[in-house]
């Protein structure tokens, strides 16, 4: 991975630089990859606040589904529709960076599979290619490399993990920060406040008043962000809303301050920068900011 950086300048005269990611693959140990595949480099999502996420209901979901932009304000987002394994029928997405998986069992149970190479119920298979005997050979498709009791109880714990409190939530600069935030349309899609419906095995989940400042769908983010990778209803320039409650820990959990979802913003105002597309137009209005207003934004989401 090499970077190209970008020079930019605000109307204010202030600069600013981006890096944008480059990828190369190399010493291929199975030879070249086919010309059909498809790459995106990723880093992890945050875990905190998934059953949370999952206990919004779909009708809650959908209220802010505009997919025509029949109101006009540049903002179009869409639910993706995916699969379901264990219930063998179509759902909402909304979990991964393209809203892949549609409860935090299957996404704990693809990211086993996926990250590790632990075979399970819902992913019984290791990817192998055809060219790797040795990959064939060496698990059995009866026996789960995770038992389904002990997937339940990890997916149990990642739907669980508390959400952190809020810091500075009556900082006069963070306050302003917010308006900030809803004057130039961030919540367009960063959308803040949320009351749970019924979570199905997890009562304590159940009829929360959340803010987690997502609306769970997807949009068109431009191709600057795009990575032509298609996953279900989502094509290859839009991406999920991500959740920004705990963003402003997100150094201490991880060391490193690395946004996005291959991780090439290094701090949120470049985070912010890079969002395109249907975001063009509040992008617009963040960059025509005072020098003050913008570090007031930053302060903002830097307490949630």
């Amino acid at each position: 991975m090499t970077y190209e950086i970008i020079q930019g300048e605000y109307p204010d005269g202030t600069s600013y630089e981006l890096r944008k990611p480059m990828h190369a693959f190399y010493d291929l140990t199975y030879g070249e990859m086919a010309s059909e595949v498809q790459t995106s480099p990723r880093i992890a999502n945050q875990i905190i606040g998934l059953g949370l996420l999952e206990a919004i209901s779909d009708d809650i979901i959908l209220v802010n589904e505009d997919v025509l932009d029949t109101n006009n304000d540049g903002i179009s987002g869409k639910s993706n529709r995916v699969w379901n394994i264990l219930e063998q029928e179509t759902q909402i997405g909304r979990f991964g960076w393209k809203a892949t998986h549609p409860t935090v069992l299957q996404q704990t149970a693809s990211a086993f599979i996926g990250d590790i190479g632990i075979t399970n119920k819902l992913f019984p298979e290791q990817n192998c290619t055809d060219i790797q005997i040795d990959c064939h050979e060496g698990f059995d498709t009866e026996t789960h490399e995770i038992n389904f009791d002990d997937l339940i109880k990890t997916a149990k714990y990642c739907a669980t993990t508390a959400v952190p409190v809020r810091r500075n939530v009556d900082n006069q600069d963070v306050l302003k920060g917010k308006e900030i935030f809803k004057t130039i349309g961030c919540n367009g899609c960063h959308v803040e406040k949320y009351t749970t419906g019924n979570h199905s095995s997890i009562p304590e989940l159940s009829h929360q008043i959340i803010r987690p400042y997502t609306d769970l769908l997807l949009h068109d983010m431009d191709t600057e962000l795009a990575d032509g990778r298609p996953e279900f209803l989502a094509n290859g320039r839009e991406w999920k809303t991500p959740p920004l409650w705990g963003i402003g820990l997100f150094e201490i959990v991880n060391n490193h301050t690395c946004y996005l979802h291959d991780g090439r913003a290094r701090n949120l105002e470049e985070a912010i920068l890079w969002h395109g597309g249907e975001a063009e137009h509040i992008i617009t209005s963040y960059k025509h900011l005072k020098v003050v207003e913008r570090n007031q934004l930053i302060q903002f989401l830097n307490s949630l």
